[in-house]
């Protein structure tokens, strides 16, 4: 039996993280993987879907060239060529991945493993041990019962990702992250699509003002959104799919080639042995304590089979966080209240913290400054008006509690406030920080000039 001081099972941005965090500190490390090395994000999530979305932007470029000054005269697209280049992109990230596994001496074992009692993992007959066992087996589409997916006309992302043909209707059912990337994806290529979305505003987790003006901006792009609205049925006898679709009015039935179905993700703790060992689990999640340890001694659980948000960016720091106090370091809980949220459509959305409506029905006295991109000399010299940064501050003591942005680049920009939160900043240490001109980022200074009604471009 081969053993070792450190196990992970999975190798998603959480597993492979630990894996490498481990060597890093001098644990013998191996790395257990049933299919590909990188797990869903590398290989059909994160990745792979913002290639896609880059060809859509790129597609949307050309459409409205003129409004540049340009003329592209004859321009087309090739479906499964993008969707080639994707596999591609994803191919090639989860080779990087293979290449930190040789660099860091990282045994990588290739097979499903079954957790066993004394610190141990059977991967497809051979037994394995360890000192500290991490569980690290992500998640995948969640399926409904009223939704069954067949992988041909009722499908999850992963499907979505790899159609060989693309469909001239489609209806996509929930709207978060998944949901309205897709959206944004397909209808961009031309696919004619209807977003169905139980609760009463997509994007439900946003800040209400941003909710409203993806809405807008989607159904200005022909997407058709359906609120309020819960799939009750579905019927593939024929040749597409038609949806029975419960709304405040009444019944209405849709037909389209594909349904997408985009309400959340299952965690992978099926048969993994978490009953053998006598694992905690509550709700469809492993149950660990500030530093990832379960209930069993030497068996830890990171990512989206924990409790915590499921985001590659959350399993990669718990990763770090875990292994870091394997080793005895002296580390600090994660702050799950100051984790960034990212959603790629166009206009992108990022946010971290407190929205409008979580501050007021805390009770707080809060001051909000919003600064729309249609300011914005940099937003309106590349032709990306749309959107608006909003900030929430703490009107007594200053605490910057929510940022929430939505526009062209923004996902790249949220990490300003991220850090401002964990530094502790003020609204008045973010307007005396110099911030470059003309940058989308300075949308950001202007917001907090706004709520402490300092604002100069407004």
């Amino acid at each position: 039996m081969s053993k070792y001081d450190i196990i992970v099972l999975g190798s998603g941005p959480g597993g492979y993280v630990a894996a490498i965090r481990a060597s890093q500190l001098g644990f013998k490390t191996a790395v257990i993987e049933k299919e590909s090395l990188g797990g869903i994000c590398l290989n059909w999530g994160c990745i792979p879907t913002k290639a896609l979305l880059k060809s859509a932007q790129v597609f949307e470029y050309l459409k409205h060239a003129e409004d540049y000054g340009l003329k592209v005269t004859d321009y087309d697209k090739d479906f499964n060529a993008v969707v080639k280049r994707s596999r591609g992109v994803a191919d090639g990230m989860s080779n990087g991945v293979k290449f930190l596994m040789k660099k860091n001496k990282i045994d990588v074992i290739e097979g499903f493993g079954t957790l066993k009692t004394g610190k141990k993992i059977d991967v497809d007959g051979t037994e394995y041990s360890a000192d500290h066992i991490i569980i690290a087996t992500g998640a995948r589409s969640r399926e409904l019962p009223n939704l069954p997916q067949d992988g041909k006309k009722v499908i999850g992302y992963r499907q979505a990702m790899n159609l060989d043909k693309q469909p001239k209707k489609m209806i996509v059912v929930g709207s978060g992250a998944i949901g309205v990337e897709f959206a944004y994806f397909y209808n961009s290529m031309g696919t004619e699509v209807t977003i169905v979305e139980y609760l009463d505003k997509i994007v439900p987790v946003e800040d209400n003002e941003v909710s409203k003006q993806l809405e807008r901006s989607f159904k200005k792009s022909g997407i058709k959104i359906m609120t309020s609205a819960e799939v009750t049925s579905v019927d593939t006898s024929g040749a597409g799919v038609k949806a029975t679709v419960k709304t405040k009015k009444g019944e209405e039935t849709l037909e389209a080639d594909i349904l997408l179905s985009a309400v959340g993700i299952k965690s992978n703790i099926e048969n993994i042995g978490l009953e053998d060992v006598g694992i905690a689990v509550d709700r469809d999640k492993i149950l660990v304590n500030d530093f990832y340890q379960t209930n069993i001694p030497g068996y830890y659980a990171i990512g989206d089979v924990t409790p915590g948000q499921a985001l590659a960016h959350v399993a990669s720091a718990e990763a770090i966080l875990c292994v870091e106090k394997i080793a005895g370091q002296h580390v600090e809980a994660l702050d799950y209240g100051n984790i960034p949220g990212c959603t790629y459509c166009t206009p992108e959305i990022a946010s971290v913290g407190l929205t409008e409506e979580q501050a007021k029905a805390k009770g707080l006295d809060i001051k909000i400054g919003k600064f729309p991109f249609s300011a914005s000399g940099k937003a309106s010299a590349g032709g990306n008006k749309e959107g608006f940064v909003k900030v929430i501050f703490d009107a007594k003591y200053g605490e910057w509690l929510g940022c929430h942005m939505i526009g062209a680049g923004v996902t790249d920009m949220i990490a300003e406030a991220v850090l401002g939160r964990k530094l502790e900043t003020t609204g008045h240490e973010v307007l005396k920080t110099v911030h470059p001109h003309p940058t989308m980022s300075e949308a950001v200074m202007e917001a907090v000039a706004a709520a402490y009604d300092e604002v100069i471009h407004l």
